[in-house]
């Protein structure tokens, strides 16, 4: 037994006789070290673990998000949740459970004690070395005659499914997906090209099998019958179901123009495509239109790779509505010093080939661009063309339409993810439809429980990040409409703007500035809202940053 490691009956805990106890114990602190709302790092048995003192009382969990394994002792500590610095994802101190996404593991919570004025810290030996923890889940019952059918196979459908099943719903769960793949991280497609799809994949089969929830692998839907509560699918089989959620996502906006359907045309949406675009681009002259977060990102990706690098856009700078003119400068800056070259205020008008190829691109300007590939990242379109004749409702630009519960418009249908058209919160439940991971997740949850007339309204906040040359910007909030950019810059490589509406901060962006995004979605978690004299005086002490 080390100094700080004490036995069982100190702490009032059963005395084991054996030598090998069950729990490692220490002692990890003064009941002193830390003012309630404080947290930090503390060993137990030559683990890290997170002690946290909230609302009077000590308690401990683990200490890297689930997510991407950030150290949670930097994030922000609000009441009874800590927010990752990173991602946004948010845990319980007191109990360890997942409360927002993008991360779906819990974290293992450790006991606590104070005695004689010592903060001591238990750990179950089974549970060292462990990260993350499932929260418990349910199976299904023979003679529940309940089938929830969720229809798509990315986030918000596993997420629906994992509640389900945590919520104790005993029915049948039935996910089919026109995808290849089981659910998987569809965010780092953009990241590292040549992932292998193993890797990426959110849960493995045996996860399913485990929780009774049955997939079926590429099956595509192409009619829904909201009367009879039947969906028939494109190799002829028909659902039935009690319940149904519609989370087909979005897919990848073609150009229209002669010549893109010649070959080497390529479009981002599955790891083999994530693949084929590694491949095809290395030592080849590669052209790619589009200067969103997907199209940047691939140039980023292949700087090193291709043997040239050319970004076709519509704007003055990248990323310009969404993240403003500034911002837009430093990162065409920092690709451009990396030898990739921009045609900004402009659009390709014709794609030229040879034996099927892809040669040329022109442009509208009357620029003509040698091209081995083509990538486009031009924005997508939602996957609803199976509903049309049915009774659920569209919007103009044909999402679907839901309430703050993830209901549609018909009776015992939700809908999550990027298809979805929803109210936000932070807008006064302005409809809006954003194709952010964590918010896929998100509503997922969100469904499942008011399937199970939980009656729980959606309130999170958008969370998302883009990675340019290893450097990671993140963004919290729905900055469309934006009248006001206020910049906070401690260097070229560090910074953090806010997005001002109405006199009030909607968004919030940084580069190295960690937890700086993170407090802000708490502080618009919260409710309290961030005037533009807040956003623009010299001191940002009221963002109490670390």
């Amino acid at each position: 037994m080390s100094a700080r490691q004490t036995n069982r009956s100190s702490l009032g805990l059963e005395e084991d006789p054996d030598s090998d106890p069950e729990e490692v114990i220490e002692e990890v602190c003064e009941e002193s070290a830390l003012r309630d709302g404080q947290m930090m790092e503390v060993e137990v048995g030559h683990q890290n673990v997170l002690l946290i003192h909230s609302e009077g009382e000590y308690s401990a969990i683990g200490n890297q998000c689930t997510h991407y394994g950030a150290p949670l002792s930097k994030g922000v500590l609000s009441g009874t949740r800590v927010r990752c610095p990173w991602h946004g994802s948010c845990f319980n101190v007191k109990t360890g459970d997942l409360e927002e996404y993008p991360g779906i593991d819990c974290l293992p919570c450790h006991k606590v004690k104070v005695q004689n004025n010592k903060v001591y810290v238990s750990i179950n030996k089974k549970s060292l070395r462990k990260s993350k923890r499932l929260k418990d889940m349910c199976s299904r019952v023979p003679g529940d005659n309940r089938t929830v059918l969720l229809i798509g196979g990315g986030p918000a459908s596993l997420v629906c499914a994992e509640t389900l099943r945590q919520e104790n719903y005993t029915g049948r769960i039935i996910m089919v997906t026109r995808e290849e793949l089981l659910p998987y991280d569809k965010t780092t497609l953009s990241k590292v090209m040549n992932v292998q799809s193993d890797s990426i994949l959110m849960r493995r089969m045996e996860f399913y099998h485990q929780h009774d929830i049955e997939v079926r692998l590429h099956k595509e839907a192409v009619s829904v019958d909201v009367e009879k509560k039947i969906v028939t699918f494109d190799d002829g089989s028909q659902q039935s179901y009690s319940q149904l959620l519609i989370s087909t996502g979005c897919r990848a906006k073609l150009l229209t123009c002669p010549g893109v359907h010649l070959d080497n045309i390529q479009l981002l949406e599955t790891p083999e495509d994530a693949r084929k675009i590694h491949y095809s681009c290395v030592g080849r002259m590669t052209v790619i239109v589009g200067t969103s977060f997907v199209g940047m990102e691939v140039a980023s990706y292949m700087i090193d790779k291709a043997k040239s690098v050319t970004v076709i856009g519509r704007n003055d700078f990248p990323y310009q509505k969404t993240l403003g003119t500034e911002i837009g400068k430093l990162t065409m800056r920092m690709l451009a010093e990396k030898n990739v070259k921009f045609y900004m205020n402009d659009s390709i008008t014709e794609i030229k080939g040879e034996k099927g190829k892809v040669k040329e691109v022109v442009l509208k300007s009357g620029v003509v661009l040698p091209a081995d590939v083509l990538i486009i990242g031009i924005g997508v379109v939602p996957n609803s063309e199976f509903l049309e004749g049915s009774a659920v409702e569209l919007d103009a630009k044909k999402y679907v339409i839901v309430d703050k519960h993830m209901r549609t418009n018909v009776a015992d249908a939700f809908s999550a993810g990027d298809v979805a058209s929803f109210p936000l919160a932070m807008l006064k439940d302005q409809k809006v439809s954003v194709g952010h991971w964590q918010m896929a997740q998100a509503q997922g949850r969100t469904a499942a429980l008011n399937m199970l007339n939980k009656q729980v309204e959606l309130k999170s906040i958008p969370f998302y990040w883009t990675v340019l040359l290893g450097q990671t910007f993140r963004y919290v909030g729905y900055g469309e409409g934006y009248t006001d950019v206020v910049l906070k810059w401690k260097r070229e490589d560090t910074f953090l703007a806010f997005y001002i509406k109405d006199n009030e901060v909607v968004a919030a962006v940084s580069l190295n500035y960690d937890p700086a995004v993170s407090l802000v979605a708490d502080r618009i978690a919260s409710g309290k809202a961030i005037s533009k004299v807040e956003a623009e005086s010299e001191e940002i002490s009221w963002l109490k940053l670390p």
